[in-house]
């Protein structure tokens, strides 16, 4: 008998699965995930070769902010969607969404249609992330799920390194297999979404009880009204500035969509896109408290170490992707190792006490880092940021989940999802205008100081090329120059950045250690032996009899 054959009369019968069962269907949830972690590293590498390609320099933030802003707005529906229709066919819908325009992305003309390609992309990535976690939640008992989990984190750790990696690569070269190799950093989707698609299929086959309850079509649209100008003004903030009439008004359609979301959650009660009741749950409340904060520092120090070793060190995006390794070692070591140990002890609250604590003291530690700092030093810090990662992001999800009733997977899980996304939004806006709101100064104070020394003033005298770009400005927004600039010139510059950068990881420090502040509040529930997939099938069968009593 086949694994899914199998795995159909064990949830029809009670809801339990084996484990070869689960590891079946975790085949198909890896290779969704991966699609979307992979997505936005590999792309992140790219953007500039693919913006320059397509004469859209100026507009290449766009193609991101697209892709986020329909990623962020689509997770809570998916997971109320998946609750009311089923897993399954909500899944396969992502993974077609994702497949239809990495396939578009790859053919697009100009950035105006990558950017509107890249958010049909975004449609499906929103929920590739959440329902898998929804549906590794539905399939295992808390005691169980950490252990599972762990395999996710791994795939999420190995996206972080090969995404620089093969985005560099297909960015570097002029045709692959006869065409141009940036538009192959969206193709390189297809296949694996084609793989998906068949293993999904055939594997996932799980039981779904119909829930009579209206979509909440209004919620959706309040929350669309409130999140879209603000995750612009997040993304074009520095650009506009912060206080300029156009961000002003971002702030204010953004904060009247956000007052009535709630105002609409409030009167839909249970059909809720984001039911708040959910919030009345203290250990929900807090994981997802920690969450938006994890969020913040975790992308505000995987955006700023990737820029730290092009920049300052000189590193390309492939050398810098091979060079965030210890990174994805911690997380895979930290992540499979807590599994299993909450599985035997059923504990959990220590992994993410311990794991946040660990980030903010990484983070802190790469505050002192300088131009001639060791890369072996900082490679070792980044392991140190794995492993806290790797402890605590899927122990917060899992906190969260146990706390809520088998009917609430979904949306419990896509919440959790959508608040570390809002999170890391934040968080990368914040620590970009940091970055080069202070940068300017910074570098200005160290040619200042470069200029007393001999050494810096007969380079100078040497290159007057430089010595007249210098007296028109600076473009911190384009480095590549300082890869064939003069050592002792490039210097001061590299300094700057480096100065800048470490106020960019104190402040992440401060946050995590926010973060840190608030986890010990979490309360450790007891973490249940069945999973919701066995509680729901345990809730029918003691409503049977009633139910056929009364008819």
């Amino acid at each position: 008998m086949s694994d899914t054959t199998t795995a159909e009369g064990a949830a029809a019968t009670n809801g339990k699965l084996s484990h070869r069962q689960i590891l079946t269907i975790l085949s198909g949830l890896m290779l969704g995930m991966f699609l979307a972690a992979l997505d936005q590293t590999i792309v992140s590498s790219s953007m500039r070769t693919i913006a320059d390609e397509l004469h859209g320099l100026s507009l290449q933030a766009w193609a991101t902010t697209a892709y986020l802003i329909t990623a962020t707005l689509s997770t809570p529906l998916y997971g109320k969607l998946s609750d009311l229709y089923g897993r399954k066919p909500m899944y396969l819908t992502a993974i077609s969404l994702f497949l239809v325009g990495s396939l578009a992305s790859g053919m697009a003309t100009s950035m105006y249609e990558l950017a509107a390609f890249r958010a049909f992309q975004g449609l499906g990535a929103g929920g590739l992330m959440s329902l898998a976690l929804a549906i590794i939640t539905d399939i295992t008992a808390p005691r169980e799920r950490s252990k599972y989990q762990g395999y996710f984190m791994a795939v999420f750790g190995i996206s972080s390194v090969a995404g620089p990696v093969v985005g560099g690569f297909f960015a570097g070269i002029d045709t692959f297999a006869g065409i141009t190799g940036w538009r192959w950093v969206f193709l390189v989707n297809v296949p694996i979404a084609l793989a998906a698609l068949v293993v999904v299929t055939k594997v996932l086959n799980l039981p779904h009880t119909r829930v009579d309850q209206k979509v909440d079509y209004w919620g959706a649209v309040a929350l669309a009204t409130g999140l879209v100008p603000l995750l612009i003004v997040a993304e074009q903030g520095r650009e506009w500035g912060w206080g300029s009439a156009a961000s002003i008004a971002m702030y204010v359609v953004g904060g009247l969509g956000v007052a009535a979301f709630v105002w609409i959650e409030r009167r839909m009660g249970d059909a809720a896109l984001l039911p708040l009741r959910l919030f009345k749950r203290p250990v929900f409340r807090m994981a997802t408290l920690v969450t938006v904060v994890q969020g913040a520092g975790m992308f505000g120090a995987m955006m700023s170490l990737p820029l730290y070793l092009q920049i300052v060190k000189g590193a390309t995006p492939t050398q810098a992707g091979l060079q965030m390794l210890p990174l994805t070692l911690g997380i895979m070591i930290a992540s499979l190792t807590s599994g299993r140990l909450i599985s035997k002890t059923g504990r959990y609250k220590m992994f993410a006490v311990a794991g946040i604590g660990l980030m903010a003291a990484a983070l802190f530690a790469l505050s002192t880092i300088t131009v001639d700092t060791s890369l072996n030093l900082v490679m070792v810090i980044a392991f140190v940021i794995g492993l806290g990662l790797g402890a605590s992001m899927q122990t917060l999800v899992l906190a969260a989940t146990n706390d809520v009733r088998p009917q609430d997977i979904g949306v419990a899980t896509s919440a959790a999802t959508f608040f570390r996304q809002i999170g890391g939004t934040a968080g990368t806006a914040v620590f970009l205008s940091i970055l080069f709101g202070t940068v300017g100064d910074k570098i200005a104070n160290a040619i200042r100081s470069a200029m007393t020394t001999p050494a810096y003033v007969s380079a100078l005298a040497q290159h007057p090329e430089f010595a007249q770009q210098m007296k028109s400005g600076l473009d911190v927004n384009d480095t590549s120059f300082l890869s064939s600039l003069d050592p002792t010139l490039a210097r001061p510059i590299l300094q700057g950045f480096a100065e800048s950068m470490s106020t960019v990881f104190l402040v992440g420090g401060i946050v995590l250690t926010v973060g840190f502040a608030l986890v010990w509040f979490l309360k450790e529930k007891p973490l249940s032996d069945k999973s919701a997939m066995e509680q729901r099938a345990d809730a029918e069968a003691e409503a049977a009899p009633a139910l056929a009593l009364a008819h």
